[in-house]
């Protein structure tokens, strides 16, 4: 039995994709738009993902797609689409998707693929941990520590995190951020990327004497243990990531 996001507006659709989830014994959840979808598939764990292409509320597949890889998530994703020239099939699968059915499809073979897809990524999957320094973060919990002290941060905070450790001694501009942790749903002058920065530098900085996260003056932030962002040259200095 394994947990399956099913991230699909057309509500009938959805529900009969659901259903044939139910009959083999898995447990399927609806969304049905792309904030709420990409919501639940950045702070929950799943074993597998059905993304629908196009979808409303200006947050489409492709947009999830991008933004879950570029925190470091690998979960399997079956990417659904009417579009079916070869040129859409491969930019569905350049940008991180496991898999690309296109509209109408049979669900046996949606259920195949699904089968398939989760079990290569049981057989093949390592414990996805990432690690920089003391500070700890097991994505399959999750649960964040930074010298064995468990932290509590907000799923925007969490997604943060994860972006600046799997990018971990480079300039990263406030438009970076914002791509990768907004979807530029804001306008890149607001304060809600320092504030957001802000409040998770408290957090993970907060009351240890080597800090992790840097302003770079006219450019953004820095994840580093050195305040100039020299290369890590201790082991524990480096990442690890699962």
């Amino acid at each position: 039995m394994w947990n399956c996001l099913i991230i699909e507006d057309d509500r009938e659709n959805a529900h009969y994709i659901a259903e044939g989830f139910r009959e083999l014994g898995h447990w399927p959840v609806i969304c049905h738009d792309g904030v709420e979808g990409l919501e639940r598939a950045s702070s929950e764990t799943w074993d597998l993902i059905i993304l629908d292409r196009m979808l409303p509320n200006q947050v489409d597949g492709l947009s999830i797609l991008t933004r879950l890889r570029a925190v470091g998530i690998k979960t399997p994703v079956i990417v659904l689409s009417a579009l079916t020239a070869l040129d859409e099939r491969v930019k569905g699968l350049k940008l991180g998707g496991d898999d690309y059915l296109t509209k109408p499809f049979a669900l046996i073979e949606l259920l195949t693929r699904a089968e398939a897809l989760v079990r290569r990524s049981r057989s093949s999957r390592t414990e996805r941990v990432l690690e920089y320094a003391d500070l700890r973060y097991d994505l399959t919990i999750p649960r964040i520590t930074r010298g064995g002290k468990v932290l509590a941060l907000q799923p925007r905070e969490c997604r943060l995190l994860a972006y600046m450790m799997t990018h971990p001694e480079q300039a990263l501009t406030r438009a970076m951020l914002l791509g990768a942790v907004w979807g530029y749903q804001f306008n890149p002058q607001t304060n809600v990327i320092d504030a957001t920065v802000s409040r998770l530098r408290q957090k993970i900085d907060g009351g240890h004497p080597n800090p992790l996260i840097h302003t770079v003056r006219g450019v953004g932030y820095r994840f580093s243990t050195h305040p100039d962002g020299r290369p890590a040259t201790s082991r524990d200095e480096v990442l690890h990531a699962g």
